[in-house]
């Protein structure tokens, strides 16, 4: 009951009290509230005076605020039939009369909102915390709303400035005579003028009411410069050009990515930047790793830990790198169907290729759900960690295997043809594994009771996936009997004398496979794997025409992609964990490696089992793409992040140990001859 008088007793003193413009009569109402409130200063015909002049004041306040509404609009429809004016001075006129009818209108709403608020919070409980809490939200919810419209409010005012603008220099112009310079230059304005509202997309009140935005605050940082003269004006510049940084609550950082203004070229420094960093750093490390005997690509993940949030933290757009580093991985697949012969394929290891990967697969879940059972993991958080770990490293393996020999001996499979037909199925898998993740997450929030359901909506998936594959290789068929020998011909006549035109047009033949795999809800890779695949059927010639126009670019864009998988690794949490992380990884390299060797007994022929060794130690490594699996899990839920760390190390750790396993088993397996060319 008090709780009750008090907040009608602070509904008519904050009323008044809010809408006082004076700060001398705002004083002497709070002085009295408070005075009132302790019972103190006042008898009870004092108080009911000085409430009763309260109502007074607002009621008075509103009444006047109604008459001032009525004249504006009696104000606006003068205007608009004043045919002495132009229609820029009617614009400007108008618009003024509105943004000030909406601030009127939007203060007494305000006024309200804040009683209203005061009501909520005196009728809540302080201890409890889920209400005040949904009483912080909904003022949250209310600031930013307060916010949208004052943000708009200004917008409106701009505009109602460029109005009067406009207005004045149409007086300016009846009232003096142009010459024929400025007549064109006036035009040209009205028609630049015409072209930015016509590009305008109005994004934001086109999105403002879409289900499932948010309003949020946001904090833009300006960049720091030594020079405080150039500062400002640099600022000047960037609020111009929105080139600042944006802050949310969650510590995400934003950049432009569409302005608006097009008509004005733009470039983000920060990403120049971030590039040039990378360039510069990554030839010392790639010459560091290849003086100690290992792969450069090692260096190039050394330059992404010493630039990223472990290390220097000089990265700034971290998002930009990574997709810029995945062209690397797209033409890395490439230049890997492109020295992979779809006949041998076909002919000899296709079987091998297939029963591999998917027999690997079936016993790493099987070891999964079997240790999460005993340490009381849920199977679906087992079934992703056995999936992530069974996967093996593409553009490694291709680099082990660059330069090596393709012949085969009689009677003999080439260990190189079915190490990448079985990393191929996996990259064919990779692309499964992202389309089930969806149904992942949902069966990890799913009841016992609907178990069933989600089996078969994930039996449904995959036939979704196979029928979506079948698709796919059905189409390359097509293509390599009847589109790609002419294609190849067109492109090798026109660009005697300029690789330009031979780059673009495989650039773009691999970017065509790729768009179609994705549509069809295949892996991106794959799909740069069969363009690769599709070109290299021309024939041996063509293959390394080929390959000279595309190693070079594929070798830069692989350097961005290797320094973007060391932004994420952590050396400080591999030295805290480093014995867990050790027993961990070499569990995982032990275990791959000896399933890879018992699947591959049962598969070989007799007279290639010696293959088998070599084949193994180079699936015996996790897949750099489980940062990709490990980061959607990690936002979708499936995994914790200590779960995540620990694939990201694991991975990390298997990929150090990969050249020394490979060159135990090219010592071992491969002869002398052939070694050289293999190491």
């Amino acid at each position: 009951m008090k709780a009750t008088g008090l907040i009608s007793l602070w509904t008519l003193v904050s009323l008044p009290c809010g809408l006082l413009a004076n700060p001398a009569e705002r004083e002497d109402v709070v002085k009295h509230a408070i005075k009132l409130h302790r019972g103190k200063g006042a008898v009870i015909t004092q108080r009911k005076q000085w409430v009763l002049e309260s109502c007074r004041k607002l009621s008075g306040l509103l009444r006047q605020k109604n008459v001032v509404l009525n004249k504006l609009k009696n104000a606006i429809r003068a205007v608009e039939k004043d045919a002495g004016l132009s229609d820029e001075e009617k614009l400007f006129q108008v618009h003024t009369f509105e943004i000030f009818q909406k601030e009127l209108n939007e203060s007494e709403n305000s006024v309200f909102q804040a009683i209203h608020g005061l009501q909520r919070a005196l009728q809540g409980d302080y201890k409890d915390v889920v209400n005040m809490k949904e009483s912080s939200r909904q003022r949250l919810e209310a600031l930013r709303e307060a916010a949208i419209k004052e943000e708009m409010e200004y917008v409106e005012l701009l505009a109602a400035e460029k109005h009067q603008v406009e207005a004045l220099k149409n007086m300016q112009h009846q009232n003096k005579s142009l010459s024929m310079l400025d007549e064109i230059l006036e035009d040209v304005r009205k028609a630049a003028d015409r072209l930015e509202e016509e590009i305008e997309e109005h994004a934001f009140d086109d999105n403002k009411s879409v289900r499932g935005v948010n309003f949020e605050a946001v904090l833009r940082v300006e960049e720091d410069e030594a020079n405080s003269k150039r500062n400002a004006s640099k600022r000047e510049v960037e609020d111009d050009l929105g080139l600042s940084m944006l802050i949310d609550s969650q510590n995400n950082q934003y950049i432009l990515t569409k302005p608006r203004d097009s008509t004005i070229p733009r470039a983000d420094h920060h990403f120049i930047k971030d590039i040039v960093t990378i360039g510069m750093l990554s030839l010392p490390c790639g010459w560091l790793c290849t003086t100690i005997g290992l792969p450069t690509m090692f260096g190039y993940i050394i330059c992404g830990v010493l630039l990223g949030p472990s290390g220097l933290n000089s990265i700034k757009s971290i998002v930009q790198v990574e997709t810029l580093g995945e062209f690397g991985v797209f033409f890395t697949l490439f230049l890997v169907g492109l020295e992979f012969s779809p006949e041998r394929l076909r002919k000899v290891v296709w079987k091998i290729s297939l029963q591999g990967p998917c027999y690997m697969t079936v016993l790493m879940i099987a070891f999964g759900l079997l240790w999460g059972h005993l340490l009381q993991i849920r199977p679906t958080q087992s079934v992703f960690i056995s999936t992530c770990l069974s996967l093996s490293s593409t553009p490694l393996v291709s680099r082990f295997l660059a330069g090596s020999v393709r012949g085969d001996k009689e009677g003999d499979i080439d260990y190189s043809s079915v190490l990448l037909g079985m990393l191929v199925m996996q990259d064919v898998q990779l692309g499964l594994f992202i389309a089930v993740m969806p149904t992942l997450i949902q069966a990890g929030v799913s009841t016992y009771s609907s178990i069933f359901k989600e089996i078969l909506r994930i039996l449904i998936l995959i036939g979704q996936i196979l029928f979506s594959l079948a698709a796919v290789f059905l189409l390359c068929l097509v293509i390599k009997t009847y589109l790609i020998g002419p294609y190849y011909r067109k492109l090798h006549t026109e660009s005697k004398g300029n690789k330009e035109i031979l780059i673009l047009g495989i650039t773009a033949f691999t970017f065509l496979m790729l768009t179609i795999t994705e549509l069809l809800d295949v892996s991106m890779e794959l799909g740069c794997f069969l363009a690769g695949a599709l070109i290299s059927s021309q024939g041996h010639m063509v293959t390394e025409e080929i390959m000279c126009c595309i190693e070079p670019i594929r070798d830069f864009l692989a350097i961005i992609f290797f320094a973007s998988i060391g932004l994420h690794v952590f050396p400080t949490f591999v030295i805290y964990e480093l014995t867990v992380l050790l027993f961990l990884t070499l569990s995982v390299v032990i275990m791959k490696f000896v399933l890879a060797v018992l699947v591959l007994s049962l598969i070989l022929p007799k007279t290639s089992q010696y293959i088998k060794w070599i084949v193994s130690a180079g699936l015996a490594q996790v897949s750099e793409f489980s940062f990709v699996l490990g980061s959607r899990a990690r936002r979708a839920g499936i995994i914790s992040r200590e779960v995540y760390l620990l694939i990201l190390s694991v991975t990390t750790l298997s990929l150090l140990l990969a050249p020394a396993l490979w060159r135990a088993a090219i010592m071992k397996c491969v002869p002398r001859p052939e070694r050289r060319s293999s190491t």
